[in-house]
């Protein structure tokens, strides 16, 4: 018989108790009456004989119970011979997680990553199955179950080191939780597939505070599936990081006011004061930090805090357009890259006989829509019906107002521009005879009939399509009440003359308002009535700069380019189109033919397009939760639903080990230690009953020899 807790067995010292128990002699405590003591000399009283045991059986009964209780608390078990190998445990399914994120760039916590994972790897065992994943904005696989089922089982670990050799850390952000759910799904996927034992997941990272968990969110995490840490630790505590903070979509920030940078400092940092300032851009990694240009900032942030500093832009140095952060122990996040917004130039080209300065024409209001901004400018270029039209004016709009007769010729031109994709509107105006010809030139058709409709009091909109890009930013209930806004007169048009007419906004009516017709690639859109207020109240109302924004939209005259971006993040390519983009390392990208975005934003740094109508430059920086580089509980996790394992990481035990585990379920499956607590509880019975007997036979004996 063997003995999970034999300690337990020292227990049975306790069997003492009963023979001293029974060796001591008691002294009566009777009490006779006798008369008076004052003529007996005193006599102590004398042993007659010497110490002896009485009632064997309730001392034997009494050790016995104290006995079997010592053993069942030693937890017996009979050890059984194994059938297979003492040594051979249940086959695990083992993901992998690599972190490969820029925050691995501080010092010694790549070179600690690969450490732990060549450990794990060599603790594996023959039967186990292992999949490995490198993760930072995006999980992929570098060996799969497949590939490593397919190795032999000695070439196995060689394979996946030599794949782990490959790799080091990127740029991009942790995106932890989108890595955890890639993991837990591929063990999903291999349940069932093989031999049923152990799943886990092993994450070699710093596990910083950063780290996105978001995905982790609505995740259901699979049963039976354990996370297993393997978390490694720089060296330096300290570690402060710089972020530009971006201006909002509607910001009017001007071109020459201060760039307000975020700095963090991590919560375990033991410094708090640094430099802040505007360097040149280092050409390679190895070149030394440059120095300042101008006098920096003396940037003071408490650990654990961010404090924003507005920092002046250098005068005279329009190409220094990086900041740098100095007295941190680590610079991987000690840089950030700004580039101004850039003003983005769109031309509306407008055919009409208004003046600019007359208010009661649809110009006037036109053009106060169009203000400028510093994100956008808009050049309304009018022309005289009669003018002679130049194919630079046409190339250079983006769309086209019609606001009465143009020439055969003109419509034609325009209505070429249309089928190549820009956007035409035309507004019918009271009283122009000619407004069903130009309208059947634009369309190449025969002229349309165009009635002019004069309602007895004023007409509304009443139909209103916000599924349509042009309404679509009023579709929310606070903003789609169009019933203040009167007609005084609109024009009358046939929808059905019009091939492929969508009716956009009707009448009170019935009538069509808003009438949208495909040419080509692009469209002709009629606008039944004007703006101006002879003919209506849009113009004068809250509705009308958006509506002539949202036209500008449709037409492609928006094509503002975003100048600041995250490493990973897709950039849209200007208006006009790019054929290389330049790296901050120098090296040329050539894209192909009708690319719209582009995707290899792999590094921090400035970049360049050229080759399209103008070259345009982003700053490409660091994610800000990279600076973040506090340890990050693993409560945290808990609390999304993962299971995390206190254990130890995966591989095989020692041969000690796996005995103890062996006698561990033999114990739980025997469970002997119940049959002795059974066996003690049957024996303090029977010397309960045997001890009632012998009192009540000693009191019955005493009562008899009582006179």
């Amino acid at each position: 018989m063997n003995f999970l807790t034999p300690f337990f067995m020292i227990g049975g010292l306790a069997i003492a108790a009963p023979v001293i128990f029974h060796l001591v002699r008691k002294i009566t405590r009777d009490k006779t009456a006798f008369s008076s003591l004052m003529f007996l000399l005193p006599s102590p009283p004398r042993l007659s004989q010497r110490h002896r045991l009485e009632h064997w059986l309730l001392l034997l009964l009494r050790c016995a119970a104290l006995a079997l209780l010592a053993i069942g608390f030693a937890r017996p078990f009979l050890r059984q011979a194994p059938v297979d190998d003492p040594t051979a445990v249940l086959p695990r399914r083992i993901a992998i997680l690599v972190d490969t994120s820029a925050s691995l760039r501080r010092e010694g916590l790549w070179d600690a990553a690969r450490a732990r994972v060549s450990d794990v790897l060599r603790r594996t065992g023959p039967t186990d199955q292992v999949a490995i994943y490198r993760f930072d904005q995006q999980a992929s696989p570098l060996i799969t179950f497949e590939e490593w089922n397919r190795a032999a089982p000695g070439d196995r670990v060689a394979l996946a080191l030599g794949r782990v050799a490959t790799l080091s850390p990127s740029w991009s952000g942790t995106h932890l939780g989108k890595a955890l759910v890639t993991a837990a799904e591929a063990l999903a996927e291999e349940e069932g597939k093989t031999a049923p034992g152990p799943r886990q997941i092993v994450l070699v990272s710093d596990l910083q505070a950063g780290s996105r968990l978001d995905t982790l969110q609505a995740y259901e995490w699979p049963k039976g599936v354990d996370l297993l840490l393997e978390t490694v630790t720089a060296k330096n505590s300290t570690n402060a990081g710089v972020q530009i903070v971006a201006d909002g979509p509607d910001s009017t920030r001007a071109a020459d006011a201060p760039v307000r940078v975020r700095v963090t400092n991590a919560g375990e940092s033991k410094r708090e004061q640094f430099k802040l300032g505007w360097t040149r851009t280092a050409v390679n990694a190895t070149t030394a930090p440059a120095d300042f240009v101008g006098v920096p900032l003396d940037a003071y942030v408490p650990p654990g805090q961010s404090r924003v500093f507005s920092l002046p832009l250098p005068k005279g140095e329009p190409d220094v357009v990086q900041i740098s952060l100095r007295g941190d122990d680590e610079a991987f996040d000690n840089t950030a890259t700004f580039i101004p917004p850039v003003q983005q130039r769109a031309t509306v080209l407008w055919f009409g006989a208004d003046t600019a300065e007359d208010v009661r024409q649809p110009l006037f209001f036109l053009r106060r829509a169009f203000s400028e901004t510093p994100r956008l400018a808009v050049q309304v270029v009018t022309k005289a019906p009669a003018a002679a039209l130049l194919p630079s004016d046409l190339a250079a709009a983006q769309m086209f107002f019609v606001a009465g007769a143009i020439p055969t010729e003109t419509a034609a031109a325009l209505r070429a521009e249309a089928e190549a994709g820009k956007v035409i509107v035309v507004t019918l105006q009271k009283g122009d005879p000619a407004a069903g010809a130009t309208l059947g030139a634009l369309l190449g058709r025969e002229p349309l009939t165009v009635g002019e409709i004069r309602p007895a009091s004023y007409a509304m909109l009443a139909e209103i399509d916000f599924q349509h890009p042009l309404f679509a930013p009023f579709s929310d209930p606070r903003f789609s009440d169009f019933t203040k806004i009167h007609f005084w007169q609109y024009r009358k048009i046939d929808p059905a003359a019009l091939p492929g007419a969508r009716v956009v906004a009707r009448f009170d009516s019935g009538d069509p308002a808003v009438v949208e017709v495909p040419v080509g690639r692009g469209r002709i859109t009629v606008l039944a009535s004007g703006w101006q207020p002879d003919d209506s109240q849009l113009a004068v109302s809250s509705k009308f700069v958006p509506l002539v924004w949202s036209l500008l939209e449709i037409g492609g005259g928006l094509g503002s380019f975003v100048t600041q971006y995250s490493v990973g993040d897709p950039v849209s390519l200007p208006a006009g189109g790019a054929s290389v983009v330049r790296g901050p390392d120098g090296v040329e990208v050539a894209l192909p033919a009708g690319a719209a975005v582009f995707t290899a934003t792999v590094q921090p740094g400035l970049y360049a397009f050229t080759g399209g109508a103008r070259p345009v430059r982003f700053a490409v920086n660091l994610d800000a939760n990279e600076s973040r580089t506090a340890p990050l509980g693993s409560d945290e996790l808990e609390q999304l639903g993962v299971r995390v394992s206190r254990g130890a990481a995966v591989g095989i035990l020692p041969v000690d080990n796996k005995t103890l585990l062996q006698g561990i379920e033999t114990e739980n499956r025997q469970k002997l230690w119940r049959w002795f607590i059974a066996a003690t509880l049957a024996v303090l019975l029977v010397e309960s009953l045997l001890a009632g007997w012998t009192t009540r036979r000693a009191a019955a004996a005493t009562n008899e020899v009582s006179p």
